[in-house]
C-alpha cells in the first residue's frame, strides 16, 4: 500500500538501468563500438547504485531534520506514553496517521511527536514531526501526521519521540 516514493524512483531507476545495460549489451554486440558489453553493464550498475542511494539520502535527511527540531525544545519531558496513532491510510499517496496527545497534567501543555513510517520489515521509510500545541489539562487533542513524499506497500507508524513542554 505505501514505500517511498524516492524507493519507487529507485526501482524503476534499477529497471531501467537493467533495461538500458540489456540494450547497451544487445547494440555493443551489434556495432562497432568501442564500448564492451561489460563496460555498459557497469555504467548501468553505478546508475541503478545511485538511485537507490537518493532514497537511502532523503530518509536520512528526513530523520536529521526531525531530530534537529526536536532538539530546539528546551526543558522538553519525555511524553511518548501519552501518545496514540491511529491507523495509516493514504491521501494523495502520502501516508497519513492521526496523532493523539493525552495531557494528564494539571496545566495546558504543548507536543513535540516524531512520528516513523516503516514497512512490513521494520525498515525506516520516513519520519515526520507533528507539533500538538495548548493541550489542556486532563484533555486530549489530536493532530495529523503526514509523510514528507509519497509511500506505498504496507506501511505501519510508529512513535520514534515525543516530548511535552
Amino acid at each position: 500500500m505505501f514505500g517511498t516514493a524516492d524507493r519507487r524512483s529507485g526501482v524503476r531507476a534499477t529497471g531501467m538501468a537493467v533495461a538500458a545495460a540489456a540494450l547497451a549489451l544487445a547494440a555493443a554486440g551489434c556495432s562497432d563500438s568501442d564500448t564492451s558489453p561489460s563496460d555498459a553493464a557497469s555504467k548501468a550498475a553505478s546508475v541503478a547504485s545511485s538511485a537507490a542511494s537518493r532514497g537511502a539520502d532523503a530518509v536520512a535527511s528526513a530523520t536529521a531534520e526531525a531530530s534537529r527540531k526536536l532538539d530546539e525544545i528546551k526543558g522538553g519531558v519525555d511524553a511518548k506514553g501519552d501518545v496514540k496513532l491511529g491507523d495509516v491510510r493514504s491521501d494523495d499517496g502520502r501516508a497519513t496517521v492521526q496523532v493523539t496527545v493525552d495531557n494528564g497534567q494539571s496545566s495546558s501543555k504543548s507536543y513535540v511527536v516524531q512520528v516513523a513510517f516503516r514497512d512490513k520489515g521494520g525498515n525506516l521509510l520516513d519520519t515526520v514531526v507533528v507539533s500538538v500545541d495548548d493541550v489542556g489539562a486532563g484533555t486530549s487533542k489530536k493532530a495529523t501526521a503526514r509523510s514528507n513524499r509519497s509511500l506505498d506497500g504496507d506501511v505501519s507508524a510508529d512513535v520514534a519521540r515525543a516530548l511535552r513542554h
